[in-house]
């Protein structure tokens, strides 16, 4: 099976330090692996509600932006959440990306959780910290949404950076960057 990667943009930045560090590490993919780079902030989700008790818990299926993320995310082989470090998690569209994650478990005959199960989840992210440990609730959330829904890990890529366009400083970033992708992921378990 071709390898079919899905960037998720998750910054409320454009062009940002995160999304550069995401596409060094995509720049070493082979020309045969499929790429496709969606911004979060710029679709329009709905508000997330959660009816899981609510009668029989069941969701509709999406429409509009909403079904176009479903169906990128179905679609890809690899999904690779490009987070700036926001208090110390993912940014607000990715948590409201993996919102959605709940309610398309429960749309009946989609089977969503079930469809995930194998695919790899990865993470890249800036921070402006240099100690990097202030990360470690931002790599556990994907590292656990990875473990519960049966994925692989491919890991996070860290870049240390504040100011827009000095990712490129952090040297050591820049280099796992070129190797990122070409590690072997894991059968994600938790922390």
């Amino acid at each position: 099976m071709s390898r079919n990667f899905l960037f998720l943009l998750g910054s409320t930045r454009s062009g940002g330090n995160t999304e550069a560090l995401a596409r060094l590490a995509a720049e070493q993919l082979p020309g045969d692996v499929s790429q496709r780079w969606l911004d979060l902030s710029q679709l329009r989700l709905p508000e997330f509600s959660d009816r899981r008790h609510d009668g029989e818990g069941l969701y509709a299926d999406p429409a509009g932006d909403a079904a176009t993320l479903l169906e990128a995310t179905l679609e890809a082989t690899d999904l690779v959440i490009a987070s700036p470090l926001y208090w110390y998690t993912v940014s607000t569209p990715v948590k409201h990306y993996l919102d959605h994650w709940s309610g398309w478990m429960r749309v009946p005959g989609l089977e969503f959780r079930p469809r995930m199960a194998g695919r790899t989840l990865w993470g890249v992210t800036a921070l402006a910290a240099a100690d990097q440990s202030v990360a470690d609730p931002l790599v556990g959330t994907l590292r656990h949404t990875a473990a519960y829904m049966s994925m692989r890990w491919g890991g996070v890529l860290l870049g240390s950076a504040n100011r827009p366009g000095t990712v490129g400083q952090d040297t050591e970033a820049t280099l796992r960057a070129k190797t990122f992708f070409s590690s072997e992921p894991v059968l994600a378990t938790p922390a």
